[in-house]
C-alpha cells in the first residue's frame, strides 16, 4: 500500500499567481502542489491534494482521513486565524499533520498572528514562499521516520 501524504489548501489559494503576486509569488497552486508531489515520490510518498474555499470541505477531509495517509500538510489560509472546527477536526487525528504558509504571518498584520491549528498540529513552517511546500514534504517525511524509527530517504 502506498504512503501517502495529504496537502490541504484553504480559500483563496486557487488564486495563487495573480493574487498579490509579490506578496505570494507568481507561482499557481498546481505548480507548487507539482514540486511537493515531486519531493513526495522523491521520499516513497504519495502526495494528495484538495484546494476549497470552503471550511466544511477542508474539515469533512480531515474527518475522513485514514490509512494510507500518513501525514497531512494544511495551508488554510485566513481559517488558520479563526476555524475552531478545523481545529477540532486536526486535534482528532493522531497522524503527523504540518501548519504551512507561503509568507511569514508573524510579519503580517497583527490579526494574523494568532493560529488556532498552532496548537494541534506538530509544527508550523512559514515565510519560505513557493519552496515551504517542499519543505514541508520532507519535514513530514521526517517526522514519520522518526515515530517509526527509521530514516527519510534524502
Amino acid at each position: 500500500m502506498e504512503r501517502v501524504i495529504q496537502l490541504l489548501s484553504g480559500p483563496n489559494l486557487n488564486m495563487l499567481g495573480t493574487r498579490e503576486p509579490d506578496l505570494y509569488g507568481r507561482d499557481t497552486i498546481d505548480t507548487l502542489v507539482a514540486r511537493a508531489r515531486k519531493r513526495a515520490e522523491l521520499l516513497g510518498y504519495g502526495l494528495e491534494h484538495l484546494q476549497s474555499n470552503r471550511e466544511s470541505d477542508l474539515v469533512e477531509v480531515v474527518q475522513g482521513l485514514g490509512p494510507p495517509t500518513a501525514a497531512l500538510i494544511v495551508n488554510a489560509g485566513a481559517l488558520t486565524h479563526y476555524s475552531w472546527a478545523l481545529a477540532d477536526a486536526l486535534a482528532a487525528k493522531g497522524m503527523v499533520k504540518i501548519e504551512l504558509h507561503i509568507t511569514n504571518t508573524l510579519a503580517r498584520e497583527s490579526w494574523r498572528w494568532r493560529s488556532v491549528l498552532a496548537p494541534v498540529v506538530d509544527g508550523s513552517i512559514q515565510g519560505f514562499g513557493a519552496v515551504g511546500y517542499e519543505i514541508a514534504v520532507v519535514a513530514a517525511a521526517q517526522l514519520l521516520a522518526d515515530r517509526t524509527g527509521g530514516l527519510a530517504a534524502p
